[in-house]
């Protein structure tokens, strides 16, 4: 009775009331809910840190660390003037001018913050922590762009949390992992986060912020190529959806204008932007946005209607190529325009080969599959295609499409390379918050009988209630149209002298893009005026939604409780250092293996600090950042002719190999132990160094004789090599290094690290290379002096050909022979040796009796390990594992039979939990991997940490 008393307008206050206190409640539990995510963010990339303590892991963490500390000790000036002798020795690199400084200011600018409001820490634990906290930073990001990309809240949050804990973004951002990557991620997101906000509203700021987080997104990875091709393509896109506007003409110039200048001043990159070919696409769109904006002024002035403008813009587009297409005719002979780098070109060659053995010999650099992004996606892997499908009918909202876009782009780019999967991380978040969010946000209203929040709205397209303000928001303007009357530039175009909108395109008549967009807002309101006046209907949507309700939550208790678990125990498998790991003896015993910190510090208390250490180049960074001693190369790929000449030191015959290594180096270290140790990278050393020592493999391009018969008997090739003796030297039967030439002085204590001392070491070559007077600088008193080889080496030198890279196509350069010769033979469609080289083919007597290096060596017949010796083997996570885990996982029988063939034991690999690869086998349903270990005699019988027998992973 009270309540049929009660006025209407006081029973609507009342409703309203509930209604905001509703929203309220929500907001409050989305955003605590959001900070349990960015927590979590934070917390799941600590697990290294807590189990290893604040340590530098791998190899590129510790160049970076390592330039970190030069900043922070030297400045800026200095920094950038840096040139390194302590490694690519005797050339020496320089640092200042090939690194991307981004992350290494940040790192020190927070150092200096922490120390300035007196928390201190030493950089060493800043430079650890760094990944974690812009992991967590990332998160936030990522659900602001989802929000701003679907105008859902809701979706937003759910994104965060799969963002929060997704395995593909993990695996660059665990703490002590100092990559650029971890950093990058978040200043791509930032990037497109302003990109996507500045075409919807307040071009301006965002479109100056969009430009300054693209600056620092250049000078902090190499990736920057991606993120400016990623928004040209979509700016390209809403030109082509009719979504061209004033306002986005100002959002894209001003990132366009500002984050080229600021690319141009990171030194690394220079005018690559202006020249490369990866680069000019975005730079066409610049120029056609100036042109698209001309036609808009001209026609606004002429009062064109909409034939008229298409008809201007085909005569000023055709002008405009036929200049450019006499630019480029002109430029294009002068060598102006810079080629596609041999990692970009790889992306779109048939197998991932690029004809560069050095960038195909790393592990990321090869195609991902179905099984990877199961790995490192998850549940997002099939939820993402669902929040792609609702995005494709956001019709109205042209950032909903960005996400399509770039869904597109980093699905083709990750088949070709697995390392690539880190890009598919947020996007797979992203629209898996969209499959989720918008659909119980819609659920939700329909039970609720409340209406979806505005404030997300793209005021920028929503045309349709009245005609003034639909044409004026054509600009991308939320304000209101007497707002926007401000924002009009330049301003001759905005006077139209009352005969149409200040923000109008231009388009007074018949323009079908405004028709389609009319017809659309109309046919969504009959249909929502529809739906609201039926009961039946509402009904119906009310059982749909309580049904959508229903399923979410049960996939939350299921599939999401499953998703957190998942990641949490791939994030402790991505925390190992990998230069330090625990292991379990024989006996049971958990120890912590930390032999490759314990060489590098031997190296640095037991050797003279003007000591030059030979190794693979892998180990560089590390020797140089822990051992603080001259390296001869490390992890970056600068300079292909010197690690071809490191490769053929390492892969010469021993004699021969001294007569260069005295040379250059006073130690070598060689990774031994195993798995993926120096022995088992041996065939991309000969196949680099023949790349530029033709001699060495001649005809055979992939070295195919430099290896191991069948049950680990090494080819004559191998067995006369200089690393085959210095890694196996009284290990194995017969073979010791000359006691004259290399002596033997650190053997770790788990056996992982062994270092010779080279003896008659030319004093002479030393004193030279180390003369200043002897460098090659560009100007007089520059700092920028390039070493040179002793002259004893002159004539080595002049053998080397020098490597053409696939990207001298456009030059004409490159030795096509060679080339096709190499990926006949990566791709398996041609076999055989060469001719003969050192090592090759000759008429000796190998230990097996073979005649010829050449023919294949009689099969060593296999013998079953006793249970006893399998059960003996040590439980611990190594690179080993990883690599075995990783071979199983996407089924490369070919490499795992080469890997097996030239070590048998690794059958028996065991992880930490006691399972090894034929449990991995199962697991996958693998048959062809298990046939393959019991082709090496693996055992079957042995049980893993919970007392399960392979087999019961099937």
């Amino acid at each position: 009775r009270s309540l049929a008393a009660t006025p209407s307008w006081a029973r609507e206050a009342s409703m309203s009331a509930a209604k905001a206190l509703l929203r309220g409640v929500a907001a409050v539990a989305m955003l605590l809910v959001s900070l349990f995510f960015l927590r979590s963010a934070y917390d799941i990339r600590l697990f290294a840190i807590r189990s290893y303590g604040l340590v530098i892991h791998e190899f590129d963490p510790w160049f970076n660390f390592r330039a970190t500390q030069y900043l922070a000790d030297h400045g800026w000036t200095e920094f950038f003037h840096w040139y390194d002798y302590m490694s690519w020795y005797p050339l020496g690199r320089p640092i200042g001018t090939t690194i991307y400084p981004g992350m290494q200011i940040m790192s020190v600018f927070l150092w200096n913050t922490l120390k300035a409001i007196g928390l201190p820490m030493k950089l060493n634990d800043v430079c650890c922590y760094v990944p974690a906290w812009f992991g967590s930073v990332a998160t936030g990001i990522l659900g602001l762009l989802t929000v701003e990309c679907s105008g859902s809240y809701l979706s937003g949050v759910v994104a965060a949390g799969a963002m929060a804990v997704i395995p593909a973004h993990i695996m660059r951002s665990v703490g002590g992992g100092y990559d650029n990557e971890s950093v990058a991620m978040t200043a791509m997101l930032l990037t497109f986060y302003c990109w996507n906000r500045s075409i919807r509203s307040h071009a301006v700021p965002f479109g100056i912020l969009c430009g300054l987080a693209y600056t620092f997104m250049v000078a902090t990875w190499g990736g920057y190529i991606f993120v400016l091709n990623m928004i040209g393509v979509h700016a390209a896109f809403l030109v082509l959806r009719g979504n061209f506007t004033v306002e986005r003409w100002k959002a894209y110039s001003l990132f366009y204008v500002i984050g080229t200048f600021g690319a141009t001043r990171v030194p690394v990159v220079g005018m690559a932007p202006l020249k490369s070919l990866e680069q000019l696409g975005p730079a066409a769109v610049f120029l056609g946005y100036q042109l698209l904006m001309f036609c808009l002024w001209y026609s606004n002035k002429k009062k064109h209607n909409f034939y008229q403008q298409w008809q201007l813009r085909v005569q000023v587009f055709s002008v405009a190529a036929l200049a450019a297409s006499v630019v480029i005719a002109m430029l294009w002979p002068t060598g102006y325009f810079g080629p596609l780098s041999s990692r970009v070109r790889g992306l779109f060659v048939k197998h991932t080969r690029t004809g560069n053995p050095l960038v195909d010999s790393v592990a990321e650099h090869q195609p991902a599959n179905e099984q990877a992004y199961r790995t490192y996606l998850h549940d997002t892997y099939w939820i993402a295609p669902v929040g792609f499908a609702i995005s494709s009918m956001n019709l109205l909202r042209p950032s909903s499409h960005f996400l399509m876009l770039w869904a597109i782009t980093v699905l083709f780019f990750a088949n070709k390379m697995m390392r690539l999967i880190l890009l598919t991380g947020p996007v797979a978040s992203a629209l898996t918050g969209i499959a989720i969010g918008i659909p119980v946000e819609w659920a939700v209203n329909q039970l609720l009988n409340l209406s979806a929040p505005a404030s997300t709205s793209d005021a920028g397209d929503a045309k349709g209630k009245q005609d003034t303000q639909g044409k004026a928001s054509k600009t991308g303007n939320s304000s209101t149209p007497s707002k926007q009357k401000k924002n009009k530039a330049p301003a001759q175009l905005l006077k139209n002298k009352g005969k149409a909108p200040a923000g109008s395109r231009g388009a007074f008549d018949e323009d079908p893009f405004d028709k389609v967009h009319t017809i659309l807002v109309s046919s969504m309101e009959k249909c929502s005026s529809v739906c609201e006046g039926n009961s039946a209907i509402k009904s119906t949507f009310r059982l749909v939604s309580l049904g959508i309700i229903m399923v979410v939550l049960y996939l939350f208790h299921t599939n999401g409780r499953e998703f957190w678990q998942y990641s949490y125990h791939m994030a402790q498998q991505l925390s190992s250092p990998s230069i330090m790991f625990h292991a379990q003896l024989r006996d049971g015993t958990q120890v912590t293996v930390d032999d490759y910190r314990e060489a590098y510090w031997w190296l640095r208390d037991n050797t003279p600090e003007d000591s030059r250490v030979m190794a693979w180049w892998d180990y560089g960074y590390q020797i140089a950042g822990i051992a603080n001693r001259t390296t001869i190369a490390d992890g970056n790929t600068w300079n292909h002719e010197h690690i071809a000449t490191l490769g053929r030191c390492l892969t010469s015959p021993e004699k021969e190999a001294h007569r260069i290594v005295r040379h250059l180096a006073d130690y070598i270290l060689v990774w031994t132990g195993g798995g993926g140790d120096d022995l088992a990278k041996s065939p991309h050393m000969a196949r680099i160094g023949n790349s530029v020592f033709a001699d060495i493999c001649p005809g055979d391009p992939t070295c195919s004789q430099f290896g191991f018969y069948q049950g680990g008997v090494p080819t004559p090739m191998m067995e006369e090599s200089l690393l085959y003796k210095l890694h196996s030297h009284l290990l194995r039967p017969g073979v010791q290094v000359d006691p004259n030439r290399f002596r033997e002085v650190y053997r770790s204590k788990f056996g992982k690290v062994r270092i010779y001392q080279v003896l008659k070491v030319d004093q002479k070559s030393k004193a030279w290379v180390a003369d200043p007077t002897n460098r090659l600088c560009d100007a007089p008193g520059s700092w920028y002096c390039v070493g040179q080889y002793p002259p004893a080496l002159d004539k080595l030198i002049a053998r080397r050909k020098n490597f053409a890279q696939l990207e001298d196509f456009n030059s004409g350069g490159g030795d096509s022979e060679y080339v096709k010769e190499y990926m006949e033979r990566m791709s398996g469609k041609k076999s055989g040796g060469g001719k003969a080289g050192y090592g090759v083919d000759k008429q000796k007597k190998s230990k097996t009796g073979s005649e010829s290096a050449g023919e294949p060596a009689p099969e060593k017949k296999l013998k079953k390990r006793s249970k006893k010796w399998a059960q003996s083997v040590v439980w611990e996570n190594t690179e080993e594992t990883t690599a075995m885990y990783s071979l199983i996982e996407t089924n490369n029988l070919q490499a795992l039979d080469q890997w097996l063939a030239s070590d048998p034991d690794l059958v028996h690999l065991r992880s930490e939990d006691g399972r090894g690869p034929l449990w991995w086998a199962n697991e996958f349903k693998r048959g062809g991997v298990v046939e393959l270990l019991r082709k090496y005699k693996v055992r079957e019988d042995l049980v893993d940490s919970q007392g399960k027998l392979p087999s019961d992973r099937n």
